[in-house]
């Protein structure tokens, strides 16, 4: 084994991983509760949408910016080691390996089982879900530790595949609605009308941030991506507003299926009753096949940054036993026991997943939250410290991207660390004790390095006087 990873990526799946990751269950999942929080108002729903999509291209862009001069082995953890230091890029990349990868993947892997479950007509909350997410989570580890390349080639695929539906949606639907006068009346009126449009805004926005979240994986694999500083930030630019066009123009297009209040009322089936209403009962059946394809490559895509999580610590000999994780498979060109460690802490965030949101009675008690969404007031506030300093320290950038952009994206990361406390309430704080106990014990395996580094430098010390 080495502990390099070679660059077998080019330009269509840096892209498709962008897209893929993001567009998967959540503009699915998602489009009901931005529906039913403001009250079926299409045209409040459709702004929710907007934001949230805003917030992410200007994120993307300030960090495309970062790529274009920065690539080691992971985008996110390499632009905090250079704008913030070592120890910074440490927490981030802890972050990111014990809580954000696989808490989403974990959550990822029961969407898919879930819409699989509705297409068979089984229960969503049973065991049979449990079941088929643990297998669904296992063959993506195992199609991304046997074969990276393979895993590529299906990541590409599946973006493609689960593009159809959306755009056959957009485009049917909306002339369809156009022409029966659905789409006008879906958008000049509410189903129940909010009291405060506000509220029911800022909640709206935190369900898009579930469904536009992941891009920032996507910088996982830039030491294996072909051209990284070009590809990569072109990957994060254009994949980015194509995540956006698609959900604006498929969320319009649904309103020329359904009515609003059918599309509340239904849930998880909204979504099957308009396609069977436009493409016949075979189309809904097709879309949710659709469906199930789409989580699959967007489980595949998080999959593959979190097989990668602990590694890219290791080969900055961070975190525990570095050796071990830092080590590439010469056969599969895979950090195998990352990738293994990857596996273990998303059985364990499924598990969690189960408990706190699936059972009637909760097993963590007020510790039970939603990790889909609050690990994203965490993420957005460790952009923040790397967005400020780009605008101290990055002098040779234009004045546009040095202060402009960055500038927008803290206020989108404020936005949104508000929104989503506004949502959830206490169960924020809830979930920041847990997030404070994990970054506590990484800390003590800065702790633990420095020693071992200090120890060594006396030892050495002592043994050249001794030789003296």
């Amino acid at each position: 084994m080495d502990n390099k990873m070679k660059e077998k990526y080019g330009l269509l799946t840096a892209i498709a991983m962008v897209v893929g990751i993001v567009i998967g269950s959540g503009v699915f999942f998602k489009a009901e509760k931005v529906l039913a929080v403001t009250g079926g108002n299409q045209p409040l729903g459709i702004l929710a949408w907007l934001i949230g999509g805003a917030i992410m291209i200007i994120c993307a862009y300030t960090f495309a910016k970062m790529a274009t001069r920065y690539s080691y082995v992971n985008g996110l953890v390499d632009y905090a080691e250079v704008t913030m230091g070592n120890k910074y890029a440490y927490m981030v990349g802890w972050f990111m390996t014990m809580i954000y990868y696989p808490a989403i993947t974990s959550v990822l892997a029961w969407v898919s089982a879930r819409y699989t479950c509705v297409l068979f007509g089984w229960s969503i909350v049973g065991p049979e879900c449990l079941a088929i997410a643990a297998f669904y989570m296992c063959a993506s580890y195992t199609v991304n530790a046997l074969s990276p390349v393979l895993a590529g080639k299906f990541q590409v695929s599946t973006t493609i595949i689960k593009l159809v539906p959306l755009y056959l949606m957009a485009i049917v639907g909306t002339i369809v609605g156009l022409s029966n006068g659905l789409t006008i009346e879906n958008f000049t009126t509410v189903v129940q009308p909010v009291e405060n449009k506000m509220e029911a805004l800022l909640t709206a926005v935190v369900a898009t941030a579930f469904a536009y979240e992941g891009w920032i994986i996507a910088t996982s694999i830039n030491a294996e991506l072909k051209n990284s500083k070009k590809n990569l930030p072109t990957a994060l630019i254009v994949g980015t507003l194509i995540i956006v066009i698609t959900y604006i123009l498929y969320y319009v297009g649904l309103a020329g299926g359904v009515t609003n209040a059918v599309l509340m009322e239904n849930g998880e089936a909204g979504a099957k009753l308009a396609f069977e209403t436009i493409f016949s009962k075979a189309g809904g059946t097709a879309l949710f096949v659709f469906i199930v394809i789409s989580c699959l490559g967007t489980l595949n895509g998080l999959m593959l940054g979190n097989t990668r999580g602990m590694y890219a610590l290791a080969v900055r000999n961070q975190g525990p036993k570095p050796e071990l994780f830092k080590q590439v498979d010469k056969v599969t060109n895979m950090p195998t026991n990352s990738s293994i460690l990857g596996l273990f802490l998303c059985a364990l965030w499924l598990l969690y997943f189960y408990g706190a949101n699936l059972v009637e009675v909760p097993w963590f008690g007020p510790f039970s939250f939603d990790p889909s969404e609050l690990p994203i007031v965490t993420i957005y506030a460790l952009y923040i410290p790397i967005f400020i300093t780009i605008m101290a320290k990055e002098k040779d950038m234009g004045f546009f991207s040095r202060f402009i952009m960055p500038a927008l994206a803290i206020c989108g990361c404020l936005f949104m660390m508000y929104a989503s406390y506004f949502s959830h309430r206490e169960r924020v704080w809830y979930y920041l004790i847990i997030f404070g106990v994990v970054m506590l014990i990484g800390l003590f395996f800065i702790k633990k390095k420095e020693e071992v580094k200090k120890g060594k430098g006396t030892k050495n010390k002592a043994k050249a006087k001794k030789k003296s």
